[in-house]
């Protein structure tokens, strides 16, 4: 029998964030979830967690950011029982999409999902590992705007504070997420 009370803590989950440094380039300290997901406990744990901050919230589709935010978007999706919409690079999606481009610290980059994915009025929740610039995320709100839904909230995993400034970039937009990890550039 699980004692009720151990199950009430909160595991601390930053314990299973693996900080790999100078990776993809030299002077990143790169925050890899993948540690978390091989861990049942702690890859549960996070997901409980951000179901139960978005259950009952009327949320009919989750918009998931390829890649790493496939891995709890569509756990989310299928807990809330809404739809999933996936959210990637150009050129990957085999039908009709909309794309939304945006600016980079150096050049753009460019994000896309099916047309018709999101019906005007659907509150759609959007999720991804990580919120580190905001740039993604915001180009992410843009499509799902642009496609007439609403978004009813950005979740994340972890939340780079600090130089970064990523919340800025998605003001007006209601932000949640697990683990904040202050950080300078």
């Amino acid at each position: 029998m699980h004692d009720k009370k151990t199950r009430m803590r909160k595991m601390d989950l930053l314990k299973y964030i693996r900080n790999v440094p100078n990776w993809p380039k030299e002077g990143i300290q790169f925050k890899d979830i993948t540690t978390l997901c091989v861990a049942p406990e702690a890859f549960k744990e996070a997901c409980d967690r951000l179901v139960t901050h978005y259950k009952g919230k009327g949320i009919t589709k989750v918009a998931a950011i390829e890649a790493r935010g496939y891995v709890f978007g569509s756990v989310i999706a299928y807990l809330i029982n809404a739809g999933f919409v996936l959210v990637r690079k150009p050129g990957k999606l085999p039908a009709d999409t909309i794309q939304e481009t945006y600016e980079l610290e150096y050049g753009t980059d460019t994000i896309e999902m099916h047309k018709g994915s999101i019906k005007e009025g659907e509150k759609v929740l959007i999720i991804d590992d990580l919120l580190a610039t905001g740039g993604t995320a915001k180009a992410a709100a843009n499509l799902v705007e642009k496609a007439g839904g609403v978004v009813a909230g950005i979740g994340f995993v972890i939340e780079l504070t600090g130089s970064l400034r990523g919340r800025e970039k998605l003001e007006g937009y209601e932000i949640f997420s697990l683990l904040d990890i202050s950080v300078e550039e």
